[in-house]
């Protein structure tokens, strides 16, 4: 069996808000699904954390390696991991690879009548918990938004960006984070985002001191982004004065850029996004890897239902692997697969056990959400 066609499909019109300095328009693309297609008919979904037209792009240059190439998920991921390396590791490239990585695996599944999480070695679990990602929001309204979410089913919110630092008032900060613990409860877990990957974010190390002190007042899970991505050595720093755990890693791809991380003790949990570090190939590495050092895996998940298939997989092979994110009102998360997503009544959402990623996709809804889906699909 071998790849006939590499195809992508952008996600537009309904992208979710995301918090950004600069948010996005209703026809920028964020988000895309790869479509790879064999010469016996079996197809595999992929999804990329990036902008469709760069997506496009990064399959012209990657299409030559891909045609005719066997269905063998991580010799082929690092094929192309390697023939491209002098291109630059970790940018569109390596985005683009991991939708491709998800969609061989989806393909390997189907092929042998497993589901991925027990091909990466067997499954600890066959439900997890889900945490809903929701940004941040003037107090009053995050009260009321915590609450919804709680009302929902889910037991375990994130809050984040928005307003949270970006006004210079540590008041504000604090009534946004107990305005959040009042709607949610004190039996909901809760974990605050900063999202200093934004433009440029304005607070450093001291800030990040400080805010953690707070966040141990509300009994916070994790303090995740609290710096900007690239300071390691303020990272080292916080952890060791926080008295929170210490979460980051979304905007690191490849497994290597990972090493020094751990090995600096600059995190307590490590967050890979599965849509852009290069595919479920890697993050198992990266999470095997992070046991070694005694640093907990918790995928991060801001993208759509394909990368949210792929985190549940996962969360079935890594003994760790106690949540996964699930973006609160995403239609690309809700809506573009069939029979959607439901929690337990415990806010657990159960793993796929069908063979691949175990979903299959909504036609009628991808059909709506892209502008190529006739050709691609049918």
């Amino acid at each position: 069996m071998k790849i006939h066609s590499v195809d992508c499909l952008g996600l537009f019109g309904k992208s979710p808000k995301g918090g950004w300095s600069n948010e996005i328009q209703p026809d920028d693309s964020v988000h895309a699904l790869v479509i790879i297609k064999t010469d016996e008919g079996h197809v595999g979904i992929g999804s990329v954390f990036t902008d469709a037209r760069l997506v496009e792009a990064a399959l012209g240059v990657l299409r030559p390696l891909l045609i005719g190439e066997s269905i063998e998920p991580m010799r082929v991921s690092e094929k192309l991991h390697q023939n491209t390396f002098w291109m630059g590791r970790g940018g569109s490239l390596t985005h683009a690879i991991s939708g491709i990585d998800i969609a061989l695996w989806d393909i390997f599944g189907k092929v042998t009548g497993q589901p991925i999480g027990r091909l990466l070695g067997g499954r600890y679990r066959d439900k997890v918990k889900a945490y809903a990602s929701i940004l941040m929001e003037m107090p009053d309204l995050m009260r009321e938004r915590t609450a919804l979410y709680r009302a929902q089913g889910f037991r375990a919110i994130k809050i984040g960006w928005g307003p949270f630092g970006r006004r210079g008032s540590t008041k504000l900060d604090e009534d946004i984070v107990r305005a959040a613990r009042e709607g949610a409860g004190d039996d909901c877990l809760l974990m605050v985002d900063a999202g200093a990957s934004d433009a440029f974010w304005p607070n450093g190390l001291n800030w990040a001191v400080n805010a953690a002190q707070m966040l141990k007042d509300y009994d916070v899970r994790w303090f995740e982004e609290a710096l900007v991505p690239d300071a390691m050595e303020d990272f080292k720093q916080l952890r060791q004065r926080s008295p929170v755990p210490i979460a980051t890693g979304e905007c690191i791809t490849r497994r290597q850029n990972y090493l020094p991380w751990f090995e600096n003790r600059a995190l307590d949990i490590v967050q890979p996004d599965v849509t852009k570090v290069g595919g479920i190939s890697e993050q198992i590495q990266i999470a095997r890897m992070a046991n070694e050092f005694g640093i907990q895996y918790i995928g991060h998940g801001w993208n759509t239902a394909v990368g949210l298939a792929a985190d549940l997989q996962l969360a079935a092979a890594i003994p760790t692997a106690e949540l996964v994110e699930y973006i609160g009102g995403s239609p690309y998360v809700d809506d573009i697969t069939e029979g959607g997503w439901k929690l337990d009544q415990d806010g657990m959402l159960a793993i796929p056990d069908a063979p691949g990623l175990g979903i299959s996709l909504d036609r009628a809804a991808v059909h709506e959400l892209t502008r190529n889906a006739d050709a691609i699909l049918g």
